[in-house]
């Protein structure tokens, strides 16, 4: 159902690159038959939650109503644009803008509407920030009229410098982005140089400081506020088990407890996909002491348990080691496994690759270098086959490990590319150029390879990967800001621009069809594709103005009013959203980053030592294969490791340790919550906004 709801979601946006004005254009028919069964099935799902939801408290709920609102209002406007198309009658597809409110309320993006809802908490911050910084601009616009407004000076168009306020005041804001420096300076500075002190006092105060205070505003906030919901999160999953807790309890002596058969029953049920081994593990570690049942606080740890990530590691031989054991167990066979253990031929190998890297920075006609890419490939394959030999090829093409499966695979085309494009020069006298693209993106592919060779790169690739969950909520968050401004400007600026070839002889095509851009920074730099004739385009444009790079010049053609689109544009996409997005990736890395486990990771791997059944971190790093195991079941070379293990199965913490965003951000804020705090009761939790989501009684923060 989710899977179903995100894909007519994501049409329903999509069709915005079929209508007018359209990048590839369908009938008005398609499109609104398209968008009428997108409706439809928005409107099926609504029932469908109605259906498994208490009345009062569907309909009490902000997210439903703006559903249906959202779907009165698209309905009500494709049938009045139809109606009007009939007659010939020009209208404008206004819903359009209320299509991203279907990303936003359904159940499933509850990520999206807490970024959105952080967003809202933290406006009022800001917004004393940002007033203070217009003040600060409004006032240093106003000096500048007042030091360089009658002193005739010019630009190096030759047009009038510093004369027209507004004009000042938008090129001192795209001077805090320093897009326009030092262009905007020079002609002051030419002038006198004792006037640069009045643009550096300017950058200083402007760009660094406030620019800084934007971000630490943003960051204060937003991390308590965020720290706020999740905390009310974690007190109503507590209160959750504590139900749980009471409908399966059965009294033990004088205290309730849950019988080990109902608990094996239970997380059978709840994650079925975890082996059994795995929950024989999380029982012993909630039944510490083999009662045959779980008291109530190891009961309310469960859902903490199920959202670490344990590998399970069954050990198994090699197949040459069953097959030929005379042969794998040589003495010859065993240097040559520990030869491929050890760190040196991992350093080996990384030399090769950096002097494979000289070697394709230079001279491709050389025929040297020709033959030295053939020694580099043979010298790769080899490595290959000696790592399939060394460890069980099962474990070493397990599904987790990305790596070997890169490298197999970049070697494998690369070698098909180049065994291609060396018999059509040979046979056809044929140098196909697409075929070189590809030698020569696989080559530069293979240098990837070093990042999985040194440890630092590895954590750091490992953290990006734990939070690239999160980076996508904000990813949903820039794309309904993107598809809003898109579809606005679109209706705003649609044919004001027109592209055409660099031998075009079109009336005005050097101007991009508009004769008032005769001689502008914009028709110069052939910016005519960066227009909003389309939604493609208008995405582009819109990327470009994130980036602030230049983009004084793309608004260079545009009258005073329609600038306010743009610098509206830039505050919330890039002084708020972007400063959020920051925000949320520093808390997320510095808790990642930080070698410190949790109360429940540290508790799951005392067990699985105390077990037995431990695989050090240390020695899967020397082993090189299982860094990156991380799925249900694995199986690991019993015999010709460093360190055999003696049991059939072993264990680790993945390094990919939380299975959602959720458990991710409550493992932000976990430390302060006492495991025995229930917190307060489900009414009182649901009444709690999310500033105070935590009662003073049990925040010492909110106390003070």
């Amino acid at each position: 159902m989710r899977t179903a709801t995100y894909f007519f979601i994501f049409l329903n946006l999509s069709l915005a690159l079929f209508e007018e004005p359209a990048v590839y254009p369908l009938p008005f028919l398609a499109t609104s038959v398209l968008e009428v069964l997108c409706l439809l099935v928005f409107l099926g799902r609504l029932t469908h939650f109605a259906k498994v939801t208490l009345h009062n408290v569907f309909w009490k709920d902000t997210k439903n109503i703006c559903i249906m609102v959202a779907i009165l209002l698209s309905l009500t406007d494709l049938a009045v644009y139809g109606v009007l198309r009939l007659y010939g009658v020009g209208s404008i597809r206004w819903s359009r803008i209320v299509r991203p409110v279907f990303l936003i309320n359904f159940a499933e993006s509850r990520q999206i509407r807490r970024a959105f809802r952080s967003i809202r908490n933290t406006l009022p911050e800001i917004t004393y920030v940002f007033l203070l910084f217009t003040f600060s601009l409004l006032m240093f616009s106003l000096m500048a009229l007042k030091l360089f407004g009658e002193r005739n000076l010019q630009t190096a168009e030759g047009l009038p410098y510093f004369r027209n306020y507004l004009e000042i005041v938008f090129d001192l804001y795209v001077l805090v982005t320093t897009a326009n420096s030092p262009d905007v300076m020079m002609p002051a500075f030419d002038f006198s140089s004792w006037y640069a002190l009045f643009f550096i006092a300017f950058v200083i105060i402007n760009t660094y400081i406030f620019m800084s205070l934007f971000l630490a505003v943003v960051y204060n906030n937003y991390k308590k506020h965020l720290k706020n919901e999740i905390r009310k999160l974690a007190y109503m999953k507590r209160r959750k088990m504590v139900e749980a807790f009471n409908l399966l309890k059965e009294e033990e002596g004088e205290q309730f407890v849950v019988r080990e058969a109902r608990w094996k029953q239970l997380v059978k049920l709840v994650a079925p996909d975890t082996s059994s081994s795995h929950r024989e593990l999380l029982l012993r570690i909630s039944d510490d002491e083999q009662k045959g049942f779980v008291d109530k606080k190891s009961f309310v740890q469960l859902a903490d348990l199920l959202n670490i990530q344990v590998v399970t590691l069954r050990i198994r031989r090699h197949p040459l080691a069953r097959w030929a054991p005379a042969l794998y167990g040589s003495t010859p066979s065993r240097l040559l496994r520990r030869a491929v253990r050890h760190r040196a031929f991992v350093w080996t190998y990384d030399a090769i690759i950096l002097i494979n890297a000289i070697f394709i920075a230079l001279d491709e006609e050389s025929p040297y270098i020709s033959y030295a890419e053939w020694v580099f490939l043979a010298l790769y394959i080899i490595e290959i086959l000696l790592k399939v030999y060394t460890y069980e090829p099962r474990e070493f093409f397990g599904k987790t490990q990305f790596w070997n499966w890169f490298d197999t695979l970049i070697i494998i085309a690369a070698l098909t590319a180049t065994i291609l494009n060396a018999t059509l020069k040979s046979t056809m006298k044929y140098n196909s150029q697409q075929i070189l693209d590809i030698v020569f993106i696989l080559r530069v592919l293979r240098l990837i390879r070093i990042v999985d060779s040194i440890q630092r790169f590895q954590v750091i690739m490992n953290t990006l990967i734990n939070i690239v969950p999160t980076m996508l909520t904000f990813g949903g968050l820039t794309l309904v800001v993107y598809c809003v401004f898109a579809i606005i400007g679109m209706e705003l600026f649609h044919g004001k621009i027109q592209y055409f070839p660099a031998n075009s002889n079109v009336p005005h095509a050097l101007e991009c069809g508009n004769p008032a851009l005769k001689d502008s920074l914009f028709a110069r730099g052939r910016y005519c594709k960066n227009n909003f004739n389309d939604f493609a385009s208008s995405f582009i444009v819109l990327m470009e103005l994130t980036v602030v790079n230049q983009w004084h010049d793309i608004l260079g053609m545009w009258i005073q009013p329609a600038k306010l689109y743009f610098i509206a544009f830039h505050i919330v996409m890039v002084i708020i959203i972007v400063n959020i997005f920051v925000s949320f990736i520093l808390e997320a890395f510095f808790v990642e980053y930080s070698l410190e486990k949790s109360e429940v990771e540290t508790a799951i791997e005392q067990k699985i030592q105390e077990l037995g059944m431990g695989v050090q971190e240390d020695e899967l790093q020397q082993e090189q294969l299982l860094d990156n195991m991380e799925s249900a079941e694995h199986e690991l070379e019993g015999d010709g490791g460093t360190k055999p293990q003696s049991k059939g199965l072993v264990f680790k913490i993945a390094s990919k340790r939380y299975r959602t965003v959720d458990a991710l951000l409550q493992r932000m804020f976990e430390a302060e919550i006492p495991l025995e705090d229930e917190g307060p009761s489900f009414e009182e939790i649901l009444n709690l906004s999310p500033s105070s989501a935590v009662p003073r009684s049990l925040s010492s923060e909110s106390a003070a």
